[in-house]
């Protein structure tokens, strides 16, 4: 279900974004209709369509007139793209400035990487 927190909009965005990442939605795939989110998540259809509306301003999302929103071409690469660069100004950006602080050298934040990468699942070597 919807968490609390962020507008239930910016939540129904979200979870479709996510399952295109994820490629749970492919491209050119049909997503719900405003109706249907709204059913499922027992919300106004206004709001799920101020949902859809934000990834189709994004370009993630197309309207096929009379058949409903389908992924666009090119979504899935687009979000990883800005996920990856999210990924670097949250992550490796302050751990490469901490390990400046910290005189390592080059190669040490990546061992430690690939340490706690044998000890975690689901994280490749």
């Amino acid at each position: 279900m919807l968490d609390d927190g962020a507008p239930l909009f910016t939540q129904i965005a979200e979870r479709l974004a996510d399952q295109i990442a994820d490629g749970a939605l492919a491209e050119g795939e049909r997503v719900p209709s405003t109706n249907e989110l709204a059913a499922y998540h027992r919300i106004n259809p206004a709001t799920a369509a101020k949902g859809i509306n934000v990834l189709t301003d994004d370009g993630l999302l197309e309207k096929r007139r009379g058949i409903g929103m389908f992924v666009a071409a090119g979504a899935r690469e687009r979000l990883l793209a800005e996920r990856r660069k999210r990924f670097a100004e949250r992550y490796v950006q302050p751990l490469v400035a901490e390990a400046h602080r910290l005189e390592f050298d080059a190669d040490e934040p990546v061992t430690l990487i690939r340490e706690a990468s044998h000890t975690e699942e689901g994280i490749r070597p």
